[in-house]
């Protein structure tokens, strides 16, 4: 597979929208520490809530760093999604 398979359909220097889902409640006002991305919570059956934070992430920096201040806010991550684009 050539380097370029794995991107159709990406514009290089623009960000990708992503789904990343974390266990447990986060407050609406950690939008701005997590990249401006959007707080959305779920429960789910009998389940334990969750977090759901959708947006754009500018590049994989961005989202190292979304991903570290999930961890060291102790949020066990349960799904991280990189949604297809949209035309």
């Amino acid at each position: 597979m050539g380097h370029s398979e794995g991107l159709q359909g990406r514009s290089i220097g623009k960000p990708d929208d992503y789904r990343i889902v974390v266990q447990g409640i986060l407050p609406e006002s950690y939008s701005d520490r997590l990249g401006g991305l959007c707080i959305v919570h779920e429960e789910i059956g009998n389940q334990r809530p969750v977090t759901i934070l959708v947006g754009p992430i500018r590049d994989q920096a961005e989202l190292s760093g979304v991903l570290n201040t999930l961890y060291e806010l102790h949020r066990p991550i349960l799904e991280v999604l990189r949604l297809p684009p949209t035309d």
